[in-house]
């Protein structure tokens, strides 16, 4: 295997994968076990996401690995940013992605983008019914009185979020959901400016986010599980809001790129 196509991490998930491989071999024989050649394409290469986020980016069911499959590639790509530019933290995220270019980065939010997965029936919600309700009344209705909008209004009104940059709410497990909007109320999670997420979660209690993470968990997807490509139109009496702009999102090279070091911040 040309290990030149991985960062020093990836290539450790692919040796262990080769170490298991191996050892299937041992014990079902060489007919079961023939490990599959390598092959110089961005979805072997995202091999090494998958090791954490599940086949095809599907979500680990540990419940803190979330799923990458169709989601929208701007998302995917500024996350990716925030991570190896410190916006995010993760150690396992910066040591995999902090040697590789934007150009690299965005070839793999477009592979995971572009990946129609059928997603998993949801568990169904442990919550008692006042906190689902109260959970479902912040999702969609917002709460004028602390300044606090809807969800939907940046995420869609199908929840599956809105391209290029919003991701989707549904199809998340609530101990992910409870630990990102944790993460941005203990700013150990940043966007760009003005971070409106963050000015949200700061107008939110614990039992506002329990709340809101029990009941989008348990909700079933839509038909179609697509991001919408416009923002819901602003209902009256709602809470205006001002996210900062996403940066530029860099060319899609037609040929795969070889991973190469980063050339800016």
């Amino acid at each position: 295997m040309d290990q030149r196509f991985f960062p020093r991490f990836c290539g450790r998930i692919v040796a262990a994968r080769v170490l298991w491989a191996g050892l299937a071999f041992a014990v079902v024989g060489p007919a079961q076990a023939a490990t599959p050649p390598f092959e110089d394409t961005i979805a072997q290469r995202a091999m090494a996401c998958t090791a954490c986020h599940g086949p095809q980016g599907r979500a680990a069911p540990d419940g803190y690995y979330p799923r990458l499959a169709g989601k929208p590639a701007g998302y995917l790509y500024n996350q990716l940013l925030n991570f190896r530019d410190g916006r995010r933290h993760y150690g396992l995220m910066t040591q995999l992605i902090e040697p590789l270019s934007d150009t690299y980065l965005m070839e793999i939010a477009q592979y995971f983008s572009q990946l129609e997965i059928p997603y998993p029936a949801p568990l169904p919600a442990a919550a008692p019914p006042e906190v689902l309700r109260h959970g479902r009344q912040l999702v969609l209705e917002g709460d004028a009185a602390r300044r606090l909008p809807a969800c939907v209004q940046c995420h869609g009104q199908a929840m599956t979020g809105v391209a290029p940059g919003i991701p989707g709410l549904l199809g998340l497990p609530r101990d992910y959901l409870n630990a990102q909007l944790g993460a941005w109320k203990a700013a150990q999670r940043r966007a760009h400016a003005p971070d409106c997420m963050k000015n949200v979660v700061e107008n939110l209690t614990v039992e506002d986010i329990n709340a809101v993470a029990s009941w989008l968990s348990a909700q079933p997807l839509p038909t179609n599980t697509r991001p919408a490509t416009t923002l819901p139109a602003l209902v009256p009496g709602a809470v205006a809001i001002t996210c900062g702009s996403a940066i530029n999102l860099p060319a899609v090279p037609a040929e795969p790129v070889v991973p190469t070091r980063k050339t800016q911040k």
